[in-house]
C-alpha cells in the first residue's frame, strides 16, 4: 500500500475557512451502498432510522494558541521579544508540552507573559517541544487561558486567516464537555440543538465518548509504505455505560454510526476483542485498508486531506476505489473541504439505509 494511492487533486479554493450557518445547513454527500446523493446535514433524518445510534465525541477544545512576550534579564538589562505558543498536552508533573515559535531563541528559565494574569516559565525542551510551567492551575488557569488564548485552528485555515473571537464558538461542538483537545472533532460541528431534537424524536439514540484530539491529527504521513507509519497517541475513554449502549444497539440490529473519525478510532480501540468494552488510556490505533471493524457500521465525517491517515481510515471502511469515486464527485460538485467544510455520510453495503 503506497502513500500515492491516497492522493487526489484538490483545488485550493475548496478549503473552507468559515463554517456553514446555521451548522446543519452544511452540504452532505451520502454514499449509500453504490448510490451517491447530494443532500444537507439537516436531511440526516432521511438516512437514519429508529434504533440507530450516533456515537459523539464530547471532548472540549481549549483555546490553546497563545501570543506572549518572553522576558530575559542579562548584563544589558531586561529584554522582551514576541513568541507564539501552541499548547499540546498536560503532563503528569503539571507542565504543558508546547510548540514554541521561535524555539531556538528562548532559553530554559525564561518567563513568557501572556496576559496580566497568565505567565509561564520554560522548564525544559525535548523532541522539538517546550515544557511550560504556568503560574496558575485548575479553574484559575482555565479562566485565564479562556481570556488570553485563541482557538488552535488547523494549519490550512491558519495560513489563510488568523483565529478570532467567532472561532471560539464555531470551533466547538454544542455538546463539548471535557476540556483537553487542541483540535475539534470536526464532523460534530455540523450539529445544532434543533437537529439533535429532531433526531431524538425520530428515535435515533446517542452515546457520548471522549477522545482528546491532539495536534498530531494534522501531521503528514512521510513514509511511502503506509503500513510503517507511526500514529500519534491520544487519550480517550469509553465508559461502561457507553460500551453497554453500543453493544445493545448492535445486538438489537441497529446501526452504530460514529460522528467523526475520532469517535470511530476510539470505539474500535475499545472493541479489539470483538465487542466494545469499557476502556481508558492512550490509543495510537492506525486504521487502513484491511482493518477489521468490530464496532462501527458506518461513519459521518468531513472531507479529508490527500495522503492523510483519515483518508486511509475511510478507505478501510468503504474501499479505496469507492472513496476515489466519492472524492471525485465531491471535488466536481464543489463540496467544501476539511475542518470547516461539508460532511459525508458513509454507509457501506452492509449498512445501507433500511427501506422506509
Amino acid at each position: 500500500m503506497k502513500l500515492s494511492d491516497f492522493d487526489f487533486d484538490l483545488p485550493e479554493d475548496l478549503i473552507a475557512t468559515r463554517p456553514a450557518s446555521p451548522r446543519s445547513a452544511a452540504r452532505m454527500l451520502v454514499a449509500d451502498g453504490d448510490a451517491l446523493t447530494d443532500a444537507h446535514v439537516g436531511d440526516l433524518l432521511t438516512w437514519l432510522s429508529p434504533g440507530d445510534r450516533l456515537v459523539l465525541n464530547d471532548t472540549k477544545v481549549i483555546p490553546a494558541r497563545l501570543s506572549g512576550l518572553r522576558h530575559r534579564v542579562s548584563a544589558e538589562g531586561e529584554t522582551a521579544a514576541k513568541i507564539e505558543v501552541t499548547l499540546l498536552d498536560p503532563r503528569a508533573d503539571g507542565t504543558w508540552s508546547s510548540l514554541l515559535k521561535p524555539m531556538k531563541k528562548i532559553k530554559i528559565g525564561e518567563e513568557i507573559v501572556f496576559s496580566q494574569d497568565l505567565t509561564a516559565e520554560l522548564v525544559g525542551k525535548e523532541d522539538g517541544q517546550g515544557m511550560l510551567r504556568f503560574n496558575l492551575v485548575g479553574d484559575d488557569f482555565d479562566a485565564a487561558l479562556a481570556e488570553a488564548g485563541m482557538m488552535p485552528l488547523p494549519p490550512y485555515i491558519a495560513a489563510k486567516r488568523p483565529a478570532d473571537a467567532q472561532d471560539k464558538e464555531d470551533y466547538q461542538t454544542v455538546w463539548a464537555r471535557h476540556s483537553g483537545a487542541v483540535a475539534a472533532p470536526t464532523a460534530s460541528l455540523h450539529f445544532d440543538a434543533p437537529l439533535l431534537e429532531a433526531l431524538r424524536n425520530r428515535g435515533v439514540q446517542f452515546t457520548y465518548v471522549t477522545l482528546h484530539v491532539g495536534a498530531g491529527t494534522f501531521l503528514p504521513v512521510k513514509v511511502e509504505d503506509v503500513t510503517s507509519h507511526k500514529m500519534h497517541a491520544e487519550w480517550g475513554q469509553v465508559s461502561a455505560e457507553a460500551a453497554a449502549e453500543i453493544n445493545a444497539t448492535k445486538a438489537a440490529g441497529g446501526r452504530v454510526i460514529p460522528v467523526g473519525t475520532t469517535a470511530l478510532r476510539l470505539i474500535e480501540s475499545a472493541a479489539r476483542s470483538g465487542q466494545v468494552e469499557p476502556w481508558e488510556g492512550e490509543t495510537d490505533i492506525f486504521i487502513y485498508p484491511g482493518f477489521t471493524f468490530h464496532a462501527a457500521d458506518a461513519l459521518m465525517t468531513n472531507f479529508h486531506l490527500p495522503k492523510s491517515t483519515l483518508l486511509m481510515l475511510i478507505s478501510a471502511l468503504m474501499g479505496q476505489e469507492r472513496v476515489r469515486e466519492i472524492y471525485a464527485h465531491a471535488v466536481k460538485n464543489r463540496y467544501r473541504f476539511f475542518s470547516y467544510g461539508d460532511a459525508s455520510l458513509l454507509l457501506p453495503h452492509g449498512a445501507k439505509t433500511p427501506q422506509k
